[in-house]
């Protein structure tokens, strides 16, 4: 088999966009990445993959990604008759379909294939819509499942489950048991968490497709209003709309492409995925299955890595993944981020897109923004964010809630090809 490459992506600016809709968002993904491919339309995609979590609330509970691409369709941008399959998987939607089109084009099924990402969770005016997006990424089926898991979690974290004290979704509750239980084993204190919060805003200061563009210290991250202890507001994803595409091909194909577009390809040297089940405190997370298999797939270990993107819907989640990615040893991610190893120039730069705190979370485009980060960084087109030594990027990113796990986790790992 031949190597994958990505040859373009597009990441929409993520924010609150009523006056945007679904079909707006997929146009406006979808042209940008046939123009970073330097494709004039998209004659030659032979799949889709279309991400998408929150849709249904809005009416079109099915045959999203086809909806989405009719108007484009009719008007040659995108080829009739290929097929377009619809993808869901919590927060993971996005790179999920990232690894539909993969495996497109390593099986030799395709030449070309689309991985799409659009998303709206911002409803004006009515709340609840907005949680009913958000509560399909955990079991309605039992729920007295996994009240009682987090009942009895709560009470060796040393924190009582409470979900939505604070007004937030379930999931921050989850999250901030985690991180009492962190700080309660470890030593990881309110500050280090802090730190990775303001360390992200700093970045997404940086980042013009960021919903959060502005800098927060230390400080005022810590003195902004709680959500779910140790956890504060300016430590949390927002809610927001937004979508972010990939184009994927062969190593045949990219041999007959136009030496800017080859210049520019970035190689995927693994995409792997793991499920979630209920785990004890103790016990590490997925997304140490998926990363231990995307090394072993890559050839390559945590030490290769020269910068990341992972999943921080909550601070502590840059901590955590830094432990599980190997990026430090475990307990030591507060650490790790308070010692600037994490930043801009450190030793390994984490979240340089601002992570989802800041750039902000559209659930169903998250995991193809992070692609779109790492490309541009890999390339040098990062501007004032662009890391030193940026040849190898990591993409971690987890969907769903199943107990302290996610439901799903992806890991990629992409290379920079440019000499």
């Amino acid at each position: 088999m031949g190597s994958v490459y990505v040859i373009g992506t597009s990441c929409t600016p993520f924010g609150k966009l009523p006056d945007k809709s679904f079909k707006d968002l997929t146009r406006e993904a979808y042209m940008q990445v046939l123009a970073d491919a330097g494709m004039d339309d998209g004659g030659a995609i032979e799949q889709g993959w279309f991400g998408n979590c929150g849709m249904g609330s809005f009416g079109q509970a099915n045959i999203r990604g086809q909806v989405c691409f009719t108007p484009l369709v009719r008007e040659g941008r995108f080829p009739e008759r290929v097929p377009m399959i619809n993808v869901e998987g919590g927060c993971a939607t996005a790179s999920m379909a990232f690894q539909g089109a993969w495996k497109d084009v390593l099986s030799g099924q395709s030449e070309l294939s689309l991985a799409i990402g659009v998303e709206k969770t911002f409803v004006p005016n009515d709340p609840q819509r907005t949680q009913e997006i958000f509560n399909g990424g955990i079991d309605q089926l039992d729920r007295a499942e996994w009240m009682a898991y987090y009942a009895k979690a709560g009470e060796i974290a040393g924190k009582p489950f409470a979900p939505n004290a604070g007004g937030g979704t379930v999931f921050m509750d989850t999250y901030a048991m985690q991180a009492a239980y962190h700080m309660k084993t470890f030593g990881t204190t309110q500050r280090q968490i802090a730190a990775s919060a303001s360390k992200n805003h700093a970045m997404g200061a940086k980042n013009p497709l960021a919903q959060y563009r502005f800098e927060v210290s230390p400080e005022q991250v810590l003195a902004d209003r709680v959500v779910s202890f140790p956890l504060t507001r300016a430590m949390c994803a927002p809610i927001g709309d937004g979508a972010a595409a990939a184009l994927l091909c062969s190593e045949r194909l990219l041999a007959g492409l136009p030496a800017r577009v080859r210049e520019r390809a970035v190689k995927v040297r693994a995409s792997t995925l793991s499920g979630g089940k209920y785990r004890a405190l103790d016990e590490p997370g997925l997304s140490r299955v998926a990363a231990e298999r995307a090394y072993a797939a890559a050839g390559l270990t945590p030490t290769d890595i020269d910068l990341a993107e992972v999943h921080d819907a909550t601070s502590f989640c840059e901590l955590y993944q830094s432990e599980m990615l190997g990026f430090c040893p475990p307990g030591e991610g507060g650490r790790f981020v308070e010692s600037g190893a994490s930043a801009l120039g450190g030793k390994l730069p984490v979240n340089l897109s601002g992570g989802l705190v800041s750039k902000g979370h559209p659930v169903g485009a998250t995991g193809l923004s992070m692609i779109h980060e790492l490309a541009l960084q890999l390339r040098g087109e990062a501007g004032e964010r662009q890391a030193a030594r940026a040849r190898i990027g990591l993409a971690e990113n987890g969907g769903g809630v199943i107990g302290f796990d996610e439901a799903a986790c992806s890991i990629i790992i992409l290379e920079g090809t440019a000499q």
